[in-house]
């Protein structure tokens, strides 16, 4: 069997290293994903003008929460798809992947309609411009009609990194990469249309990366292998899977909810700070994908093991994952306020885009430094099945104090650096918050093996 197909053994042997080949592919995955996103900005930024930039830039908070939604979802299947894995129950995980793909077809398609329906008033409460308000609503209603295949490649991409095969998710997003950069500039430059020509284009290459997905799944040779005759849906399973991916689902809703609000609030400083902030967002993700590669590889990591009863592993795999999203966030923080300047000539030639984009830059790499921390210490509890609590500490924690901010601080101090500012110091309240949650939860569990092991020598 060729190392492409063979799953990764979470179970035994070195972790560090088998931690780095399941980031790695992961983080370039995202990577990849937000060069393409972002050809689309600097598409229409130089094709198409700044008010279709600005269009494209303004639905990011909602866009965000969409995926943050199907994010959060697909997280419930890869952590009990995992966690059966490690104790080796083939016939259920087989029942977890069917289950899996079944509620990943019917939610994509419900959150589409009733995206469809809330379209128009979600992009009034932004407070979006009038100049922009009519590509960003053609914009966001035909990438809300790709709902249901985006929805499915993300629970067919954590079927797959459930058991460690982070590289056939890159493998389907770069080849349909290619194909989205192409359909942006055939739609914009040689058709001429705008926002709605990149929306366009994204939705038929996330069709392309599903079905692609799709056709490796009937083809494996392992419990993860689709069958449309197992096509259904296991009561039991749905509701674990359902339990882990709720939560997770939300707290990323709500993490999108307040950034929303903040996304109101960039708009009612004008087009070029809206041009500026959409730029500058789009190189800022880059970092955060390295972050959040590492946190799906601690919850997948420590699923596996908790399943298989491994509970050393999985402090271990905590230990690691913290010290190496660490230093890949240092380098890439160090890389984005380096060479932010030219990075932004390529959306947009405007210095105050310029200007604007670079106090974006600088103060969210600060918040990066709490976020890596974050994303562990929350996959490393999810891996566990315990997304409740680091959801109900984000809430809590970042998006309260964002919309306090917004509304009560932003207020007086009408300034994108004082705005901005709100990133940094939420993450860092939650990065407390989680930290002490960790520590708690992980003196309970070593309480609990001692009695355990006490009962077990009467």
């Amino acid at each position: 069997m060729s190392r492409f197909n063979k799953s990764l053994d979470m179970l035994n042997g070195s972790l560090w290293d088998k931690i780095l080949r399941y980031a790695l592919p992961l983080a370039l995955t995202g990577i990849l994903q937000q060069l393409f996103n972002a050809s689309d900005v600097a598409v229409v930024g130089h094709f198409a003008g700044e008010a279709a930039m600005a269009a494209v830039g303004c639905n990011t908070p909602i866009i965000s929460f969409l995926v943050n939604l199907f994010l959060g979802m697909s997280l419930g299947s890869n952590v009990v798809i995992s966690q059966l894995t490690g104790q080796k129950d083939l016939e259920k995980v087989s029942k977890a992947v069917h289950t899996s793909m079944v509620i990943s077809v019917i939610g994509g398609v419900t959150i589409a309609l009733i995206a469809e329906l809330l379209a128009a008033p979600i992009l009034h409460l932004l407070a979006v411009p009038d100049e922009v308000y009519p590509m960003a609503l053609s914009y966001l209603r035909i990438y809300i009609a790709g709902l249901p295949v985006i929805f499915l490649y993300n629970f067919e991409a954590a079927i797959f990194r459930s058991q460690g095969k982070t590289e056939k998710p890159l493998i389907a997003l770069a080849l349909t990469g290619v194909l989205n950069v192409g359909l942006n500039v055939f739609f914009v430059v040689v058709l001429h249309r705008k926002a709605d020509g990149v929306a366009l284009a994204t939705v038929i290459a996330n069709a392309v990366s599903a079905l692609i997905l799709l056709v490796m799944l009937l083809n494996e040779k392992t419990a993860i292998r689709v069958e449309f005759s197992k096509l259904a849906i296991d009561p039991v399973l749905l509701k674990k899977i359902m339990r882990i991916g709720i939560p997770s689902g939300l707290q990323g809703c709500v993490f999108s909810l307040s950034n929303m609000c903040v996304q109101s609030a960039i708009n009612s400083l004008g087009t070029v700070v809206m041009a500026a902030s959409s730029a500058a967002f789009n190189i800022d993700c880059f970092s955060f994908y390295i972050i959040n590669s590492f946190g799906q590889a601690c919850t997948t990591f420590v699923g596996q093991n908790y399943g298989a009863g491994k509970e050393d592993r999985c402090k271990k795999t905590l230990k690691y994952s913290f010290l190496l999203d660490g230093a890949f966030t240092i380098v890439m923080c160090i890389l984005i306020v380096t060479f932010g300047r030219p990075l932004l000539h390529i959306f947009n030639d405007n210095p105050g885009v310029i200007d604007y984009g670079m106090t974006r830059l600088k103060i969210l790499v600060i918040g990066h430094l709490f976020s890596f921390q974050v994303e562990v210490f929350s996959g490393y509890l999810r891996g566990y099945g315990r997304s409740a609590l680091p959801a109900a500490i984000t809430v809590a924690s970042v998006c309260g104090i964002r919309l306090f901010w917004v509304f009560a601080v932003f207020r007086f101090l009408h300034t994108f650096p004082v705005l901005m500012s709100v990133y940094p110091i939420s993450l860092g309240v939650n990065a407390i918050g989680l930290l002490i949650a960790t520590t708690l939860f992980m003196r309970h569990r070593a309480k609990s093996r001692e009695k355990d092991f006490a009962a077990a020598n009467v």
